[in-house]
């Protein structure tokens, strides 16, 4: 489709004015960032992954009624998403301690944890997203006591589904982050499922070996992220078994 007006880029997606109103296109990049930017790299076909792998997880939510941003998937790179205003918090579930809880805590990384942990995440890159209470939560204004049970609520159904398709194709979900946003229609608020759900949000393990399937093997340099990504699509039915690594299309400026 035609460029629109861009509204906003972040490190991995760009987000363009919709083609109607209180629609947006998000835009997948093959930028890899990690430890707050701090490393970079352009991964050849990333955004491609991510944009058919948001879309499935984004779908199977719908289905099951969890409600989320996602309308359509619009090409290879991109997808309509419906606006939202987006909650500044990063909502982290943790079936398994790893990355920064293993650091913070002391327990050994893969440690199942004895229920899933919720933790928030202030959402801002200059401050490098730090870990906040429900005290600083309610105290700041950024989500009210109802929004706060709602969200909750989202990130275990979000955290059962992801579980059990995970489980089905043989990987172990160890933890993923998820955002949040408001919608409204008319004077009615809802809260939907937003950003996007992929291997760069989350922490995928195969269940034999403990083989990294997500963007640790980027941040930790364990091999070919692109293969990772590719591993996680094919078992799961969006890529062929025996497709090629997806390359970078040529879009329409």
């Amino acid at each position: 489709m035609a460029r629109r007006k861009k509204i906003y880029e972040g490190k991995a997606k760009t987000l363009y004015e919709g083609p109607e109103p209180g629609t947006i296109v998000q835009y997948f990049k093959d930028d890899a960032t990690a430890f707050n930017a701090e490393k970079r790299d352009v991964i050849e076909g990333k955004g491609v992954l991510n944009n058919l792998l948001s879309e499935y997880f984004m779908m199977g939510l719908n289905n099951i009624g969890v409600p989320t941003h996602f309308l359509k998937r619009l090409n290879m790179r991109e997808q309509l998403v419906r606006a939202c205003e987006i909650i500044p918090l990063e909502v982290v579930v943790r079936n398994y301690a790893a990355g920064s809880m293993s650091k913070r805590l002391g327990i050994e990384e893969g440690t199942q944890l004895p229920r899933p942990i919720i933790e928030y995440y202030y959402k801002d890159d200059k401050l490098g997203d730090p870990l906040i209470t429900e005290e600083h939560i309610a105290a700041f204004g950024w989500a009210s006591q109802q929004d706060m049970d709602d969200i909750l609520s989202l990130a275990l159904r979000v955290n059962d589904f992801m579980s059990g398709v995970m489980f089905g194709v043989g990987i172990r979900l160890i933890d993923f982050k998820i955002e949040i946003g408001r919608v409204y229609d008319g004077d009615f608020q809802r809260l939907v499922v937003a950003d996007e759900i992929s291997p760069d949000s989350c922490r995928l393990w195969d269940i034999e070996t403990n083989q990294k399937l997500d963007k640790d093997v980027f941040r930790r340099d364990l091999g070919s992220l692109t293969d990772a990504y590719s591993e996680v699509a094919r078992r799961l039915g969006v890529m062929p078994k025996n497709a090629a690594t997806p390359i970078k299309p040529t879009l329409i400026n």
